[in-house]
């Protein structure tokens, strides 16, 4: 059995409760008093344990608030708290960072890739090139680090044959998503390259930036166009409208439960299983391109 370290908590950032749980199961008990309402909403629509992850576990966990490590310890049914994240060497297999404040990535990540441990590392994994040519730098080995958006593995942004043909050749990509540029476009600009435009190069970059919304158009060798908005305030459903030669398709996204699973069970075959990763530092300098264009 594998055995996973977590951190966490970042504002507004309840992975630490879900992650965790997707591998442990949950105590109803103390997942009822879940901060994150939306969690125990989904998770409680799954059949555990069939519908989990059993390849490995979440032993133990530390955040910057010993009381809330200890209420996602109950809740996620992980086995010891720590004081010091720094604990965890020799202690476990590898390390969920589950904290989705790119500033602080560095000095949580370090010190575990430095003692070889592989480390998944939330959702932006940077936000600017410099940031990731860091972790470039100090990766010890082929896939110890592991970052994405889960919604790359979101299963509404896949395309079914019907889909292809009712779309045809795809020209014009309009993304949308509520929240920050910052924290929450990669989860529109991932799912895009990765499902739509993953062999294609950034030829040009746009950003608009309007009250609250940033909108980022990048034109792609293939001269297909896309376009990325976050809106800070104005509510929208997270969603991508796709635009062919033939018609067109609005997607939204809405299982929550199957894309962080997908993702971490690609963390598990990636880091642990040493299964193809398709999507490393190359694939990430496009992601984090595009969002460093946007924090412009």
């Amino acid at each position: 059995m594998i055995k996973l370290g977590i951190i966490g908590l970042s504002e507004g950032n309840g992975h630490p409760y879900s992650w965790s749980a997707i591998f442990n199961g949950y105590d109803k008990k103390y997942m009822n008093d879940c901060p994150f309402p939306v969690i125990p909403e989904y998770l409680y629509q799954q059949e555990y344990p069939q519908d989990f992850l059993s390849k490995a576990k979440v032993t133990h966990i530390w955040t910057q608030d010993k009381a809330s490590s200890e209420h996602v310890a109950k809740a996620s049914n992980i086995e010891t708290v720590v004081n010091d994240y720094h604990e965890m060497i020799g202690n476990v297999d590898g390390v969920l960072l589950a904290r989705d404040d790119p500033e602080n990535h560095k000095e949580f990540a370090t010190p575990f890739i430095e003692a070889g441990l592989p480390i998944y590392i939330d959702k932006p994994i940077a936000t600017d090139m410099k940031q990731l040519g860091y972790f470039k730098s100090v990766e010890k080995y082929t896939n110890q680090i592991f970052s994405c958006s889960a919604l790359r593995y979101a299963k509404e942004y896949v395309l079914t044959a019907e889909d292809l043909e009712e779309v045809g050749n795809i020209e014009y990509i309009d993304a949308y998503t509520m929240k920050s540029w910052k924290k929450y476009a990669v989860h529109l600009i991932d799912p895009v390259i990765k499902n739509y435009l993953y062999e294609q190069l950034i030829e040009d970059i746009r950003t608009v930036k309007i009250r609250d919304k940033t909108s980022v158009s990048v034109q792609w060798d293939n001269r297909v166009i896309s376009r990325f908005n976050t809106f800070e305030q104005t509510k929208t459903p997270m969603k991508i409208d796709i635009y062919g030669s033939a018609g067109s398709k609005s997607i939204i996204f809405k299982d929550t439960f199957f894309a962080f699973k997908s993702a971490l069970q690609a963390f598990i075959e990636t880091c642990f299983e040493k299964k193809e990763n398709r999507y490393s530092f190359d694939y990430l300098e496009k992601v984090v391109k595009i969002i460093q264009e946007g924090m412009k």
